[in-house]
């Protein structure tokens, strides 16, 4: 049995298309609480996509589906959240954000939330 672990999807999307509605919806099948922030207030299955920044608790993982331009105005929220662990999917990466996460004691992983999930290493 796996330990649940609470994931944020930063640059969440309603496209079937889009490999974080895919990670939405394969880590809510695999049991792991989801909260989701993107573009557009939208429902994947029973994830409510957020545009806020809220001040979610008890976040073991960001997983980002931004590029890395668009990921500079999140640095503080990201950081505020005191995740374990950031996973920088394809695209996504990010020496700068590695940088800063790893001098605040978070592991900054540069892989493919589905392939962890798929392989059993999320």
């Amino acid at each position: 049995m796996s330990i649940e672990k609470k994931t944020l999807v930063l640059g969440a999307s309603d496209n079937p298309e889009r490999y974080s509605y895919l990670a939405m919806n394969r880590l809510r099948s695999k049991g792991h609480p989801v909260v989701a922030i993107g573009l557009r207030p939208v429902t994947v299955g029973d994830v409510a996509i957020d545009t806020e920044k809220k001040a979610f608790t008890d976040v073991d993982t960001v997983t980002l589906y931004l590029n890395p331009r668009l990921q500079k105005e999140y640095y503080d929220y990201i950081l505020s959240l005191h995740p374990k662990r950031i996973i920088f999917n394809p695209g996504a990466e990010n020496h700068e954000l590695a940088g800063l996460a790893q001098a605040n004691g978070i592991q900054p992983l540069e892989a493919c939330t589905l392939v962890l999930l798929s392989t059993g290493q999320f």
